[in-house]
């Protein structure tokens, strides 16, 4: 079970430091005194085995006890990003159901404006001020304060084996609304140790993390530095640069995992201005490093390793590059890691281990489905040519060579990959036509040389109707995550359309400047 992961730190050194968040840190033994309290209190307040509990925190040390109580509780937990918007937080609230949310104080707000729509909700936890009055009938306990409670109570952990669920972590679908992944403990174990096989941390490593604890990327860094005895150091953001660097050198940082946006940023720095000498390796996923990013970092640090990755929230990671090869095939994302198995589908659905097609994956790391969406489930995972397996089909295309490496060539349906984050364009263009006067719009990807790919938004208006790119990016801010947010706004006169009336995203629109047509 994923607990377990904490459990060996706190045998191996329970006087190690395990968790490091600006001024506050942790041993690896009060952490896990921590976490049995938490839990002792969750069941306290009626959590049991199965339920979903959200967490919506920023990167902090009450997150960290947080997800470890709700997993010793046998409860599921649901990560929440806290810059989430309200509308997406109560679609969330309302799918998974929560029992009990641990939220930051600072979204009381939007937290009881999901949950009033949500039956048999047991606890609220706050983190932060709690002096706000209560507009819902729900107990509500600070985070302290749940701690206290659990210490006079009796923790129990509860009977389960490794196919129980752990989380749900949602994702942007091509529909336009977040669907939970379901991870089984068994799923999140396998995942942790394959990855953990070729980084190799051990105790002396020290992981900054500076990616949100809701996105899987960031979450997993947890994990992989329980699981081996290492230290994690959160950051609730990313940080300027200069302060990143100072930051590597302080904590004597060994493992850095970045995105292509923080690539970006480093590769413009003077990093020989700073002391990285105890920076053993970074790794990056969610979208392919830029080659010319790749040489920079490789000639400011030659000292380190740096791991190019691929994987999908729905099996966390399928592959990685091996360093000493980044140099000779710096666009591909590898081959397999150890326990996972990887073909592509042609268009009539037969499987090759070479050749280009639909990535397919097989592993114990494949998720058990979506939660609640059974059509959606069977859409990507499919019987393979085994009896019993299940096959999880990837939506991307990929080329693999004779030597088994992967290139990944493009999304098969609109998803965009943005700061490392999936992105519906449907759900985009939702919060578009929210605007007054908008008549079309269409969202897409447009490469961007810091975020690798950005959001670009066309609009069509209502000629009655006066509407600046200010009010799209004001609009779009206060209703969407942050990454989300449309980079640049074109206006234009109108737009083409498919067969069956709905806008085609790849087909110059009229009055753009793509369109040729006189």
């Amino acid at each position: 079970m994923v607990p377990s992961l904490l459990d060996r730190g706190a045998k191996l050194d329970p006087g190690r430091v395990a968790a490091v968040c600006g001024t506050d840190r942790l041993t690896y033994g009060d952490l896990r005194r921590a976490v049995e309290h938490a839990a002792a209190g969750l069941q306290a307040l009626g959590v049991r085995r199965g339920d979903r509990v959200a967490v919506c925190l920023e990167n902090s040390l009450e997150a960290v006890v947080a997800i470890f109580a709700i997993l010793e509780a046998g409860a599921v937990f649901v990560p929440v990003g806290r810059t989430v918007r309200a509308q997406k937080l109560t679609r969330i609230f309302v799918d998974c159901a929560p029992v009990a949310v641990f939220a930051d104080s600072r979204m009381r707000s939007a937290v009881d404006d999901a949950l009033a729509l949500v039956a048999g909700v047991k606890a609220l936890v706050l983190v932060g001020n709690i002096a706000q009055p209560p507009t819902l009938r729900i107990p509500t306990v600070s985070f302290d304060g749940l701690i206290e409670r659990g210490a006079s109570e009796s923790w129990t952990r509860p009977n389960g084996i490794d196919l129980d669920l752990a989380a749900l972590i949602y994702t942007s679908g091509s529909s336009g609304h977040a669907k939970g992944v379901m991870l089984s403990h068994a799923n999140i174990l396998s995942a942790t140790e394959s990855i953990n096989g070729y980084l190799r941390n051990g105790p002396n490593d020290v992981i900054l993390d500076v990616l949100p604890l809701s996105f899987d990327y960031g979450l997993y860094q947890l994990f992989l530095a329980f699981s081996s005895g290492a230290r994690l150091v959160l950051e609730r953001a990313f940080v300027y640069q200069s302060e990143l660097l100072e930051l590597i050198k302080r904590e004597n940082v060994t493992g850095l995992p970045i995105v292509p946006t923080l690539a970006a940023l480093l590769a413009r720095h003077d990093l020989g201005a700073y002391d990285l000498s105890s920076l053993r390796y970074m790794t990056n996923t969610g979208a392919s490093l830029p080659a010319a990013h790749i040489r920079l970092l490789r000639k400011s640090l030659p000292h380190v390793r740096l791991f190019s990755m691929y994987g999908l929230t729905e099996c966390k990671r399928v592959s990685y590059l091996p360093p000493e090869e980044i140099d000779a095939r710096p666009d591909s994302v590898g081959r397999p890691m150890d326990n996972v198995e990887v073909f592509v589908a042609d268009e009539q659905g037969r499987l090759s281990v070479t050749g280009a097609g639909e990535l397919v994956i097989r592993g114990s790391n494949v998720m058990q489905g979506y939660w609640g969406a059974p059509n959606e489930t069977a859409r990507v995972l499919k019987p393979g040519p085994f009896p019993g397996q299940s096959l999880l089909y990837s939506g991307d295309r990929f080329r693999i060579d004779a030597d088994g490496y992967m290139y990944f060539e493009a999304r098969l349906d609109d998803m965009i990959k943005c700061r490392g984050q999936r992105v519906s364009p449907k759900e985009v263009e939702n919060i578009l036509y929210e605007i007054e006067g908008v008549t079309g719009a269409s969202v897409v990807g447009i490469p961007d040389e810091v975020l690798g790919t950005a959001i670009k938004a066309r609009l069509s208006v209502d000629p009655a109707v006066v509407l600046t790119e200010h009010d799209v990016f004001r609009h779009c801010a206060a209703q969407l995550e942050d990454f989300m947010v449309p980079k640049e706004v074109e206006f234009v006169k109108s737009f083409p359309t498919t067969e069956s009336g709905k806008i085609a995203r790849r087909v110059p629109a009229a009055g753009s400047p793509e369109d040729t047509t006189t």
